[in-house]
């Protein structure tokens, strides 16, 4: 492995920060950190540091999802740092290298992780502490920082020869890698006007200049202009009116405006006066406060004492899959990424391993195996560090009886009190706990010997007698079902399902006379369509009081996704999708759940948790209410909307905007603006898109910049998915997401929003 790595390390540490590496690495390994923090802030500053990069230490692992990197990774790209033997690459080397000198790079999206080893267990504490500190600088920036960054990454991308300085023909080649055509008259314009030295070259604050009146924001300035009487700054009240009549904020204007000045204002002297200049002005529409996302939402706002069923929830399919399901690799790290991203019902199929030890990969496939052990320890590691409320483990089991009884020994043993082994209350529960009772519990679903009562009244092998013919028969199916059950199932097994037993779906009247709060039934993407067409009603119905599970169907493959949308709007509430796979769907189930604290679980609207509700997606008559909200957007403009992946050097976007609406069959619309050739820097739409919304309750609203293509298909630059409930009025900035749905500061969309809500009935 060193004579593999020693070629590509050379060639590759010279493309990193040199001065950076050389200052940092010249201390004492021991105390290093502490040290070269005391000073980051001010090397930063002075432009000798850039946050958005950091080096690799000496051993990299190999890894089959990794292959070596040609340029610098930046620290904006990294999510976290595992320390120890935590991946299957680490683990496969665990006797050779020990703990302390192992760590793992981990990056946001979907890019593969950094398996590392260090020199010495020292080495690798200093590497993992100065990285941990790079992060917690990258990410608690505020918006002029990210901003300085943001235009230093510029500067040293353009500054081929690295002297520090821009000539012209560097800043024109900085145009095109910012997506900008622009006159070459009035790129020159623009340059000597920042030349303040007259040197005929940039540096330092002259390149800021360039890039402030390259970025000036038109639109930005005639609405601060309309709400200043002077022009040049809005005082308290100038601001409170803003945001009373375009920003339609009702409560606590006055205070809200004390908190925007204070937070964004850059001038003391205008924050000592209460006021707020263009700059502040700018910076507050780009903050979360400016964002479309209603900010109260994004914590926990929604209550969380109703029955489990009455949530929809965050759900895999195939979690432990991070590719394909044919030939693709499994790994624990489909389990950690789906759980970091709030989700609360994960999928597990579970096979005879060797050794009498149960392993997890896709059966009759070519995928990759893991020890159900480690997904155990993985899922008691991480079920409850981005969310509090329970886990959903659904169990596909494949094994002997023998190697469930070690399932069950294992769930036990590594999982101890977090495994949920009975009722809340010991008693036959009417309905389903909420997910405020079930905090900090993983619930197993599976099938399970009987009934619930059974194992709460004591062990009974036979079902109770029922005297007339038709009870009698029932009976009898009962006692031929549980017969079955215990020849292929453990009772240990059996004993850790609780309130998810499966059973099989035999249609709606039947559940309603047999079946229990504590079963759920598990349907394919195809039958859950058909029962939604031929009885929308009836689904919603039971839906409201029993849990249901949909899935891909078989013949995804590839491991594509069905729209999660239709089975939502029928109030399914484990909507299972391939979080591996990139695409509009999981657009849509991270929209719908980057609300109410990111915890997996948002409520849905009264009227699906009625088990009396006449609602039926399909049918407007069912729908209750004064008629449709009209929701209309005015798409302004963009800023630095990125370029198209693996696009040719040079190639500029030509941007449109589509809005598309997301929800019960008569509100699914689209509409979209003209295309703005060769802009992908400042483009501006000015165009009006206006959607009608019946049942506002269910809808999504996705955003989406694609790079126009009269040949061919569109290419996507970025999209942003909210819930409709969660949009908030006025001048907001929507802050565009990658394809896999990571943050791609600054690229972002200027919008107005207007909502208008039916009439109400008419007064006497």
């Amino acid at each position: 492995m060193d004579g593999w790595m020693d070629g590509w390390m050379d060639g590759w540490m010279d493309g990193w920060m040199d001065g950076w590496m050389d200052g940092w690495m010249s201390r004492s390994m021991s105390g290093c950190v502490d040290g070269w923090m005391d000073e980051r802030k001010k090397r930063w500053l002075e432009g000798q540091m850039p946050v958005g990069s950091a080096p690799c230490p000496a051993v990299l692992v190999p890894h089959r999802q990794t292959s070596p990197p040609s340029a610098p990774v930046s620290i904006s790209d990294v999510e976290t740092v595992r320390e120890g033997h935590q991946s299957e690459v680490l683990q496969s080397l665990a006797e050779e290298f020990p703990p302390e000198r192992c760590f793992t790079i981990v990056f946001y999206g979907r890019r593969g992780n950094l398996d590392l080893i260090a020199g010495t267990e020292e080495e690798a504490q200093c590497w993992v502490q100065g990285l941990r500190q790079l992060i917690e600088v990258a990410t608690s920036m505020d918006q002029r920082e990210r901003i300085d960054q943001w235009i230093r990454d510029w500067f040293q991308k353009a500054d081929k020869n690295k002297d520090g300085r821009m000539n012209f023909k560097e800043v024109q080649r900085l145009l095109k890698m910012m997506n900008v055509d622009m006159n070459e008259d009035h790129a020159l314009r623009l340059f000597q006007a920042a030349d303040k030295s007259e040197s005929g070259t940039l540096e330092g604050e002259e390149f800021v200049l360039f890039y402030k009146a390259l970025t000036e924001r038109e639109e930005v300035q005639s609405l601060f202009q309309e709400f200043s009487e002077d022009g040049k700054k809005l005082t308290l009240l100038e601001l409170v009116d803003f945001l009373r009549q375009e920003q339609l904020e009702e409560e606590g204007t006055e205070e809200l405006a004390m908190e925007l000045i204070d937070k964004y204002e850059p001038s003391e002297t205008a924050r000592a006066r209460h006021a707020l200049s263009a700059d502040g002005f700018l910076m507050y529409l780009c903050s979360p406060e400016g964002s479309i996302f209603n900010p109260q939402h994004r914590a926990l706002w929604q209550d969380m004492t109703q029955p489990l069923c009455h949530y929809f929830i965050s759900s895999s399919h195939n979690t432990y899959l991070i590719e394909d399901q044919i030939r693709g690799q499994s790994s624990i790290e489909g389990y950690i990424r789906a759980l970091k991203r709030g989700c609360r019902c994960l999928e597990v199929d579970c096979w005879d391993g060797p050794n009498g030890e149960p392993i997890v990969y896709h059966g009759h496939t070519f995928t990759s195996k893991i020890p159900f052990r480690e997904v155990v320890s993985t899922l008691g590691k991480y079920a409850f560090q981005a969310s509090d409320f329970p886990v959903i483990l659904s169990l596909e089991n494949h094994c002997s009886m023998e190697q469930q009884e070690v399932l069950a020994q294992q769930l036990k043993d590594i999982l101890g009190e977090q495994l949920l082994t009975a009722t809340t209350d010991g008693r036959v529960p009417t309905q389903l706990p909420s997910p405020e009772e079930l905090k900090h519990k993983i619930l197993l679903k599976g099938k399970k010997i009987g009934r619930l009562e059974d194992t709460l009244d004591g062990p009974g092998d036979e079902a109770p007698d029922m005297s007339d013919d038709d009870n009698g028969a029932e009976a009898e199916e009962e006692r031929r079902r549980m017969k079955k059950d215990r020849e292929s199932l453990a009772q240990a097994l059996s004993d850790c399902v609780v309130y998810c037993k499966n059973v099989s779906f035999r249609g709606f009247q039947e559940a309603r006379s047999h079946s229990r709060p504590s079963e759920i039934s598990s349907l394919s993407e195809a039958k859950a369509r058909k029962l939604i067409r031929d009885a929308g009603n009836e689904f919603v119905r039971h839906n409201a009081w029993q849990l249901t599970r949909i899935y891909p169907s078989g013949m995804r493959t590839d491991s594509s996704n069905y729209s999660p949308q239709e089975m939502w709007n029928a109030g399914c509430q484990i909507v299972a999708l391939n979080f591996q796979t990139a695409g509009m769907e999981m657009d849509l189930c991270d929209g719908l759940f980057s609300q109410n604290g990111h915890c997996g679980y948002v409520l849905k609207p009264p009227f699906m948790r009625d088990e009396g509700t006449l609602f039926n997606p399909s049918d407007p008559s069912t729908w209750q209410g004064p008629g449709p909200v009209t929701l209309t957007i005015q798409v302004i403009s963009g800023q630095q909307l990125p370029k198209v992946a693996n696009s040719k050097d040079g190639a500029i976007i030509d941007p449109l905007v589509r809005v598309e609406i997301h929800g019960v069959p008569a509100d699914q619309a689209h509409q979209e603006t003209k295309y703005i050739e060769n802009n992908g820097f400042n483009p501006h739409w000015d165009e009006t898109l206006q959607f009608q919304l019946h049942v506002p309750q269910l809808a999504l609203v996705r955003f989406v910049v694609e790079d126009y293509d009269k040949t061919s298909r569109n290419d996507f630059v970025g999209q942003f998915t909210l819930a409709f409930a969660n949009i908030k009025p006025g001048y907001r900035h929507i802050h565009l997401l990658s394809k896999d749905g990571t943050s791609i500061p600054p690229s972002s969309l200027f919008v107005h929003i207007r909502i208008t809500e039916p009439p109400g009935p008419e007064q006497d």
